[in-house]
């Protein structure tokens, strides 16, 4: 099933917890703000081991951490939101079609894959340990090369939050789900949550970053 599916506008960009209390970068001027050389911040956490770098990936997925600088939600809702509907995809992929010819890149139909964690907290949850754990959950996922995105929003008034991760391949996530942050992150879940659900997406993008779509992801 297809969730979204659009063209450019010509004239125009595996889970962790989702809980910190790291500061996001800003939506304004965010690629200038997450730019450094070879390395990209690519998610709330803004220190060495979080940073993407860029210079094992293909160009194509370098031109897309980049055009993902400017992820941000586009409605208050994103706890429960439709997840195609609750980001601002346009301005991503107008973003990565302007770099993509800035580069001078021949842009061929791919697709990257990406997992969706939805949550309730209790009150009763340590939100700190939670966001220690994530930071070393995050770090793990980054040492193995292929996370593009991870982004996460604030509980709303009932405990709801969504965090998400982008990948340039599936089969990047699974060196990043044995180290142990991640197990303990994932052990978490059974005493810091009310109720999660993960979805599993696929996000692609066409010849010459002509149209995109976000769809089910199938084995």
């Amino acid at each position: 099933m297809v969730l979204a599916s659009h063209a450019p506008d010509p004239q125009a960009a595996e889970f962790h917890l989702g809980h910190s209390n790291a500061k996001s970068i800003p939506a304004l001027d965010a690629e200038s703000k997450a730019d450094v050389g070879d390395f990209l911040v690519v998610s709330p956490y803004i220190s060495q081991p979080h940073l993407l770098d860029l210079r094992p990936l293909q160009e194509s997925q370098k031109l897309l951490a980049r055009a993902l600088t400017v992820l941000e939600p586009v409605r208050v809702d994103y706890a429960t939101a439709p997840y195609h509907q609750t980001f601002n995809w346009n301005a991503v992929v107008n973003r990565l079609k302007f770099l993509n010819g800035e580069a001078g890149h021949a842009w061929t139909r791919q697709h990257f894959y990406i997992v969706v964690f939805r949550s309730q907290v209790p009150p009763t949850t340590d939100r700190v340990e939670l966001g220690g754990l994530d930071q070393k959950s995050h770090a793990e996922a980054t040492k193995s090369g292929g996370l593009l995105k991870y982004w996460f929003g604030m509980p709303d008034e009932n405990g709801r939050n969504l965090a998400t991760c982008i990948w340039r391949k599936h089969e990047d996530t699974r060196p990043a789900s044995v180290g142990p942050g991640h197990k303990a992150a994932v052990r978490a879940t059974i005493s810091m949550y009310s109720e999660w659900k993960i979805e599993r997406l696929k996000f692609v993008i066409e010849d010459d970053v002509s149209n995109w779509y976000i769809q089910q992801w199938e084995d």
